[in-house]
């Protein structure tokens, strides 16, 4: 007789430090001891051997997925938050730029900058923060009187609601260096990539982020529910978090290597372009990767790098992928530009737009150089309560003082309402919820815009599938719904 099955138990168990988490349910894994017992050994055993034997000598990474960790990163620069964010496997929220007064918070001065560079910086961010509170209180004036309170609402709410749209308009006067707060959970093994990256950021304030983020893993968590959760969080993580070399040395050489290569930028593309290799006459997946490595270390719209890639030699596009891989270590992952989608977004927004889209972490994303140079969107509202004057004179003198500004440190200056270009790599599931989340009416009517325009794309494309996607015209308004 077969012997009879194990007794069916769903057993909840509560949050241990990540470290003894990861332990004990991999031990889990690779034993026939019930996870009662699992924790009784844990509880005996040194989680940190086990860890630095299985996980970072022997790579066993999947073990660093069993152990989470909570972070929350106060005061630290939009840049950087969209710097920290910028995790596929990651879970967290920003402060938002909807709900409260970003006006009042001063900002982040990088510390690249020599003294006069940052007095320099710090009137043209004053400059802007005045322009803010201008615009957001005249903006709520004009939306009160343009839109009246209806009977069925009550006036508390109304005012929120009022208020939040005048922050979306003046949202475009804040610029990246002001103030904000990040929430994140992650995985131990995430984490490290995180940490990596960041170490080896070109901005200096991400790379302190990055080794206080390491510090932070080695000391006992400074929020507590209680007292008995005093332990350091993931010591032997905090251990082996060194600067991911591989990705500033390669991203350095890929942007050499445009340099010297490359011929002159093509003229603008359209500001939604939807890309499917498939639908082109020439299919070459080494172009599209050629290209997708190129896109960050240049000004090229996606399409033209893909046709110059496409119609380059093998040898000239090997080139391109040797240098791409020309410092990775047996421990280096290949870079994201080696990774795909099917269809292939390439947008000019501006930057408020793109820190909204940026959470849709399933897709493979790549940004351009913060370089100020593809102007700036002006909201209708601002137009229409005759703020054009003061707006565009905030928006031209910062993006003349970032000229002047030495660079990447500059960026920190560029305004949210400032144009840059983004690559989305996608599936059409992706596609289809971003076309119709983000059309709704409740959202910002930057992003709108551009997911409207990101359906359009699509059902030309793609006929056959364009009865499946749905979403709310930009001119289907509700500006009193949230």
């Amino acid at each position: 007789m077969p012997a009879p099955p194990p007794e069916r138990r769903i057993l909840s168990v509560a949050p241990l430090a990540p470290e003894k988490s990861a332990y004990a349910l991999a031990r889990y894994s690779r034993s026939a001891d019930s996870i009662t017992q699992s924790l009784d050994w844990v509880r005996s055993h040194d989680s940190s051997k086990f860890l630095e034997s299985f996980y970072f000598q022997y790579g066993h990474a999947s073990i660093a997925d069993l152990g989470h960790l909570t972070f929350c990163l106060e005061g630290i620069s939009e840049l950087a938050a969209a710097e920290v964010e910028d995790e596929q496997l990651w879970d967290g929220q920003a402060k938002s730029s909807r709900y409260q007064d970003f006006g009042k918070t001063g900002f982040v001065i990088p510390p690249e900058f020599d003294p006069l560079d940052k007095v320099q910086f710090a009137a043209a961010g004053e400059a802007l923060l005045s322009a803010y509170r201008l615009v957001h209180d005249a903006a709520f004036a004009h939306l009160s009187a343009q839109l009246p309170r209806p009977e069925e609402m009550k006036p508390d709410a109304y005012q929120r609601n009022i208020a939040a749209r005048a922050f979306d308009v003046a949202r475009y006067l804040l610029f990246w260096a002001v103030p904000t707060n990040v929430g994140q959970v992650t995985s131990i093994r995430t984490l490290e990539k995180q940490i990596r990256r960041l170490k080896a950021s070109p901005y200096a304030e991400v790379r302190a982020i990055g080794a206080e983020i390491a510090a932070a893993c080695a000391a006992p968590p400074a929020c507590r529910w209680d007292d008995s959760q005093a332990e350091p969080l993931a010591p032997t993580l905090a251990k082996y978090c060194d600067p991911d070399e591989h990705l500033r040395q390669s991203t350095a050489a890929l942007r050499l290597w445009a340099e010297q290569n490359l011929p002159p930028a093509p003229a603008p593309a359209p500001d939604v372009d939807l890309f499917n290799q498939h639908g082109t006459a020439i299919v070459v997946g080494a172009a599209e990767i050629t290209a997708t490595l190129l896109y960050p270390v240049t000004a090229w719209p996606f399409r033209a790098l893909y046709e110059w890639a496409a119609a380059a030699s093998p040898a000239l596009r090997r080139e391109v992928l040797d240098t791409a891989v020309g410092t990775r270590s047996k421990h280096d992952e290949l870079l994201r530009g080696f990774r795909g989608g099917l269809y292939c977004y390439d947008l000019v927004m501006d930057v408020g737009a793109y820190r909204d889209f940026h959470r849709h972490r399933r897709c493979q994303q790549y940004r351009q150089d913060y370089s100020g140079l593809l102007g700036y969107e002006t909201p209708q509202v601002i137009t229409d309560a005759g703020l054009t004057v003061e707006y565009q004179a905030a928006m031209d003198h910062a993006l003349a003082t970032l000229r002047q500004l030495p660079a990447p440190a500059n960026e920190y200056l560029l305004p949210f309402g400032a144009r840059s270009r983004f690559l989305f790599k996608m599936d059409f599931a992706e596609a289809e919820y971003i076309c119709r989340v983000r059309t709704g009416v409740k959202g910002h009517f930057s992003y709108r815009s551009i997911a409207w325009q990101m359906k359009e794309a699509m059902e030309k494309l793609e006929p056959e599938l364009a009865h499946l996607l749905s979403g709310t015209p930009p001119w289907i308004e509700d500006p009193l719904k949230r």
